[in-house]
Protein backbone atom coordinates (compact mmCIF):
# COMPACT_ATOMS: atom_id res chain seq x y z
CA UNK A 1 0.00 0.00 0.00
CA UNK A 2 0.72 3.58 -0.66
CA UNK A 3 -0.13 6.50 1.27
CA UNK A 4 0.46 9.62 -0.08
CA UNK A 5 -0.34 12.58 2.86
CA UNK A 6 -1.20 16.08 1.57
CA UNK A 7 -1.62 19.11 3.54
CA UNK A 8 -5.24 20.63 3.78
CA UNK A 9 -5.38 23.66 2.54
CA UNK A 10 -8.72 26.13 3.92
CA UNK A 11 -11.14 26.31 1.34
CA UNK A 12 -10.50 30.04 1.94
CA UNK A 13 -6.52 30.45 1.88
CA UNK A 14 -6.09 31.18 -2.08
CA UNK A 15 -8.73 33.93 -1.88
CA UNK A 16 -7.50 35.27 1.14
CA UNK A 17 -3.94 35.45 0.37
CA UNK A 18 -5.09 36.61 -2.99
CA UNK A 19 -6.75 39.38 -1.36
CA UNK A 20 -4.24 40.67 0.62
CA UNK A 21 -2.13 40.73 -2.17
CA UNK A 22 -4.16 42.96 -3.81
CA UNK A 23 -4.45 45.15 -1.12
CA UNK A 24 -0.47 45.46 -1.71
CA UNK A 25 1.19 43.17 1.37
CA UNK A 26 3.99 40.66 0.55
CA UNK A 27 3.12 37.05 1.65
CA UNK A 28 5.85 34.95 3.07
CA UNK A 29 5.49 31.41 4.36
CA UNK A 30 7.97 30.56 7.30
CA UNK A 31 7.67 27.19 8.03
CA UNK A 32 9.35 24.30 10.72
CA UNK A 33 8.45 21.61 7.76
CA UNK A 34 10.84 20.03 5.94
CA UNK A 35 11.66 22.49 3.01
CA UNK A 36 10.46 20.48 0.20
CA UNK A 37 7.19 20.42 2.16
CA UNK A 38 6.53 23.72 2.61
CA UNK A 39 7.94 24.45 -0.92
CA UNK A 40 4.79 22.21 -1.68
CA UNK A 41 2.77 24.18 0.20
CA UNK A 42 4.23 27.60 -1.29
CA UNK A 43 3.67 26.05 -4.93
CA UNK A 44 -0.23 26.02 -4.00
CA UNK A 45 -0.41 29.10 -2.55
CA UNK A 46 1.82 30.88 -4.85
CA UNK A 47 3.96 32.19 -2.27
CA UNK A 48 7.12 32.85 -3.83
CA UNK A 49 9.21 33.53 -0.22
CA UNK A 50 8.92 30.50 1.67
CA UNK A 51 11.81 29.13 4.17
CA UNK A 52 10.85 25.66 5.33
CA UNK A 53 13.25 23.96 8.20
CA UNK A 54 12.84 27.21 9.84
CA UNK A 55 13.63 26.95 13.55
CA UNK A 56 12.03 29.69 15.95
CA UNK A 57 15.31 31.75 15.98
CA UNK A 58 15.45 31.53 12.50
CA UNK A 59 11.62 32.87 11.92
CA UNK A 60 12.62 35.55 14.43
CA UNK A 61 15.69 36.59 12.42
CA UNK A 62 13.29 36.63 9.25
CA UNK A 63 11.16 39.15 10.99
CA UNK A 64 13.43 41.32 12.62
CA UNK A 65 14.83 41.57 8.90
CA UNK A 66 11.87 42.61 7.64
CA UNK A 67 11.44 45.35 10.17
CA UNK A 68 15.03 46.49 10.19
CA UNK A 69 13.98 47.01 6.12
CA UNK A 70 10.85 49.32 7.86
CA UNK A 71 8.14 46.86 7.05
CA UNK A 72 5.47 46.34 9.33
CA UNK A 73 5.08 42.75 10.38
CA UNK A 74 1.76 40.55 10.72
CA UNK A 75 2.47 37.18 11.28
CA UNK A 76 -0.31 34.10 12.01
CA UNK A 77 0.98 30.99 14.11
CA UNK A 78 -0.28 28.43 15.75
CA UNK A 79 2.08 26.27 17.31
CA UNK A 80 4.77 26.60 20.41
CA UNK A 81 7.55 27.41 17.87
CA UNK A 82 5.98 30.48 16.75
CA UNK A 83 5.78 32.13 20.38
CA UNK A 84 8.45 34.53 19.70
CA UNK A 85 7.94 35.21 16.35
CA UNK A 86 4.21 36.06 17.51
CA UNK A 87 5.16 38.57 20.11
CA UNK A 88 8.26 40.13 17.77
CA UNK A 89 6.01 40.50 15.07
CA UNK A 90 4.05 44.07 14.40
CA UNK A 91 0.63 42.64 14.85
CA UNK A 92 0.03 38.55 15.07
CA UNK A 93 -2.47 36.25 14.65
CA UNK A 94 -3.20 32.79 16.07
CA UNK A 95 -5.95 30.70 15.76
CA UNK A 96 -8.07 29.27 18.69
CA UNK A 97 -7.43 26.26 18.10
CA UNK A 98 -3.99 26.60 18.29
CA UNK A 99 -1.48 25.69 21.52
CA UNK A 100 -2.52 27.83 24.40
CA UNK A 101 1.08 29.34 24.32
CA UNK A 102 0.80 30.38 20.88
CA UNK A 103 -2.72 32.54 21.45
CA UNK A 104 -1.19 33.79 24.65
CA UNK A 105 1.14 35.38 22.89
CA UNK A 106 -0.86 36.53 19.38
CA UNK A 107 -1.58 40.14 19.73
CA UNK A 108 -5.42 38.71 18.39
CA UNK A 109 -6.84 34.87 18.81
CA UNK A 110 -9.03 33.82 15.85
CA UNK A 111 -11.62 32.45 17.30
CA UNK A 112 -12.82 30.23 13.53
CA UNK A 113 -10.90 28.79 11.25
CA UNK A 114 -11.05 30.98 8.06
CA UNK A 115 -8.17 32.45 7.20
CA UNK A 116 -10.19 35.23 5.80
CA UNK A 117 -10.72 36.58 9.30
CA UNK A 118 -6.98 37.74 9.21
CA UNK A 119 -7.78 40.14 5.80
CA UNK A 120 -11.24 41.06 8.13
CA UNK A 121 -9.01 42.38 10.93
CA UNK A 122 -7.16 44.28 8.63
CA UNK A 123 -9.87 46.20 6.86
CA UNK A 124 -11.67 46.54 10.22
CA UNK A 125 -8.88 48.12 11.47
CA UNK A 126 -8.22 50.48 8.53
CA UNK A 127 -11.80 51.61 9.44
CA UNK A 128 -11.02 52.08 12.82
CA UNK A 129 -8.38 54.19 12.56
CA UNK A 130 -10.29 56.35 9.48
CA UNK A 131 -12.84 56.79 12.02
CA UNK A 132 -10.74 58.31 14.46
CA UNK A 133 -8.36 60.48 12.01
CA UNK A 134 -11.56 62.04 11.52
CA UNK A 135 -12.64 62.36 15.24
CA UNK A 136 -9.23 63.72 15.93
CA UNK A 137 -9.65 66.41 13.12
CA UNK A 138 -13.19 67.30 14.21
CA UNK A 139 -11.62 67.86 17.58
CA UNK A 140 -8.83 69.96 16.00
CA UNK A 141 -11.24 72.16 14.06
CA UNK A 142 -13.63 72.93 16.78
CA UNK A 143 -10.63 73.87 18.86
CA UNK A 144 -9.19 76.15 16.64
CA UNK A 145 -12.47 77.83 15.70
CA UNK A 146 -14.36 77.91 18.79
CA UNK A 147 -12.26 78.05 21.31
CA UNK A 148 -10.59 81.67 20.90
CA UNK A 149 -14.67 82.74 20.17
CA UNK A 150 -15.19 81.72 23.68
CA UNK A 151 -12.14 83.30 25.39
CA UNK A 152 -13.15 86.89 23.70
CA UNK A 153 -16.59 86.33 25.04
CA UNK A 154 -18.08 86.22 21.48
CA UNK A 155 -19.48 81.96 22.28
CA UNK A 156 -21.20 82.12 26.00
CA UNK A 157 -19.69 79.23 27.81
CA UNK A 158 -22.65 76.53 27.68
CA UNK A 159 -23.24 77.00 23.70
CA UNK A 160 -18.94 76.12 23.71
CA UNK A 161 -19.70 73.13 26.17
CA UNK A 162 -22.88 72.03 24.20
CA UNK A 163 -20.38 71.81 21.33
CA UNK A 164 -17.71 70.37 22.99
CA UNK A 165 -20.02 67.64 23.88
CA UNK A 166 -21.95 67.71 19.94
CA UNK A 167 -18.28 67.20 18.30
CA UNK A 168 -17.77 64.17 21.01
CA UNK A 169 -20.43 62.02 20.71
CA UNK A 170 -20.28 62.63 16.69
Amino acid sequence: AVFTLREQLPDDALATLAQLRRDGLRVALLSGDAPQRAAELAQRLSIADVRGGATPADKLAAVAAWQAQGHRVAMVGDGLNDVPVLARADVSFAFAHGSAVARSGADVVLLGERLADVALARRQAQRTLRVIRQNLSWSVLYNAACVPLALVGWLPPWAAGIGMASSSLL
